[in-house]
């Protein structure tokens, strides 16, 4: 029995998801402790521009190692 991913696909969708992990952990943080308090961090370049991108580079490979099919070998 042969199964429908090859080691590239599995290695592909292992780094996706390490990627977008790594996107999410970028959107932490730049709350305030005081609710009364506006604190403009949450609305730097970290958490609006660069962590919605590495989410989306990462979600678009685990797309890529789901369609990902080797070349047939010729016999």
């Amino acid at each position: 029995m042969t199964t429908p991913f090859s080691k590239k696909n599995y290695l592909l969708l292992i780094a996706g998801a390490v990627i977008v992990f790594l996107g999410y952990l970028l959107m932490i943080g730049g709350g305030s402790d005081d609710p009364n308090v506006f604190n403009p961090a949450i609305f730097d370049f970290q958490r609006i521009t660069l962590a919605p991108m590495v989410c989306l580079i990462g979600f678009i490979l685990i797309i890529v190692a789901i369609m990902w099919r080797p070349k047939e070998e010729a016999k």
